[in-house]
């Protein structure tokens, strides 16, 4: 039970990579300055090969085993968050607006940790395919390298991520086969009635009556409409309406996200979600208009990727710190993407409870990297042996 002796010796090189990506944080796909640093480490490490571009700024790098073998991707992400730090570390973000608040720069880390430790001792068979992504947070970088073709390019057979974890104790590994994380979907409502004097309100259209009707029959979705056993969110988080005391307005607008597992909850909320606005705006006298935007897809691990991911954090952590039946969570990942086109299992990976991820005081734990590179540099070793 045991981090890598080799990556426990260049820890303190880790902090200073984390801590240089969480003073530089990029938004989206622009992961340029990011991207840079990556390639200049791995190029330094010595592994064989750098893909440079991918999803505007993606990077894939391949390191060579000892012979023919599998072929296992390692993903990172890289992007980070349009919001302002309040941690009041040394190191944060020298960028007002930007910070990195869900770990991204600590994912990007502990993969050059596990790539620094691979490209020297080669004790491995086939390949180690490392996937620097961007656009965690936005449009989904995960979908636009597959959709670019890595999996196909590189002959990616598994694939596996990590993401650190405020919830869970320092080192514990979290994950379940099956859906781990939710589908996520967005959704927007125009409502148009016809504007003026608040003193005449029999001279206008208002939309704000329907927008409130609107508001409160969307909660129905999950109490009448979800048979009881299936997991759903309907959230309305947006609703936006008039200008002045004295003014009836002509718009109001709704937005909000819808969260599920199965496709058939996602068809059951968009669908119902059409019929109310339909049948408000008609009882209301308005016009009414959806957007529904299918985003990111449930994230599903793969029973058999699970099992091999567990046994290489037992052997680092000890099995009291692996939990493999966590219950699903609501949240979104465009990991979902990769896991959709490869085998593989996405793993939570706990830095210790303190402010949770999207937080303004949230920072990765630096003790964590050297666990997170050790599980990745063990997922190749043990799954590619030599001889």
């Amino acid at each position: 039970m045991a981090v890598i002796n080799r990556i426990a010796g260049f820890a303190d090189e880790m902090t200073g990579w984390r801590r240089h990506l969480h003073m530089h944080p990029e938004l989206g796909l622009e992961c340029h300055e990011t991207a840079r640093f990556v390639v200049e480490k791995l190029r330094e490490f010595g592994v064989d090969e750098i893909h440079e571009g991918i999803a505007e700024s993606g990077v894939v790098a391949v390191i060579e085993g000892r012979g023919d073998g599998p072929v296992t991707g390692l993903r990172a992400d890289m992007d980070a968050l349009p919001m302002d730090e309040a941690t009041g570390a040394e190191w944060a973000s020298k960028v007002p607006g930007r910070m990195h608040a869900c770990g991204h720069d600590g994912h990007t880390t502990m993969l050059l940790g596990a790539a620094k430790y691979l490209a020297e001792s080669r004790n491995f068979t086939g390949r180690a395919i490392l996937i620097f992504q961007p656009a965690e947070e936005t449009i989904g970088g995960g979908r636009l390298m597959v959709e670019e073709g890595i999996m196909d390019r590189f002959g990616v057979e598994e694939v596996y991520a990590l993401h650190t974890d405020p919830f869970g104790g320092l080192g514990e590994f979290r994950t379940t086969a099956g859906p781990i994380m939710a589908a996520v979907d967005d959704f927007e409502i125009h409502l148009t009635g016809t504007g003026g004097h608040a003193a005449y309100p029999d001279a206008c259209v208002d939309p704000l009556p329907a927008a409130a009707a609107t508001l409160q029959a969307l909660q129905t979705i999950v109490s009448r409409n979800r048979p009881p056993l299936e997991a759903l969110v309907v959230s309305v988080t947006q609703i936006h309406g008039g200008s002045a005391m004295n003014i009836v307005p002509e718009k109001a607008y709704l937005a909000g996200t819808v969260r599920s597992f199965s496709p058939a909850m996602r068809d059951l909320a968009e669908r119902r979600i059409g019929e109310i606005v339909t049948a408000q705006a008609e009882v209301y006298g308005v016009a009414g208009r959806l957007e529904y935007h299918r985003n990111y897809p449930p994230t599903v691990n793969h029973a058999g990727q699970v099992d091999k991911g567990a046994v290489i954090a037992r052997e680092i952590m000890g099995a009291d710190n692996v939990l493999t039946a966590l219950p699903p969570e609501m949240g979104a990942e465009d990991f979902s993407y990769m896991l959709e086109a490869r085998p593989g299992a996405f793993f939570f990976l706990g830095q210790g409870v303190g402010p949770s991820a999207h937080h303004p005081e949230f920072d990765f734990n630096d003790e964590v990297a050297p666990i997170g590179a050790s599980f990745f540099a063990r997922l190749i070793e043990r799954h590619h042996p030599v001889g």
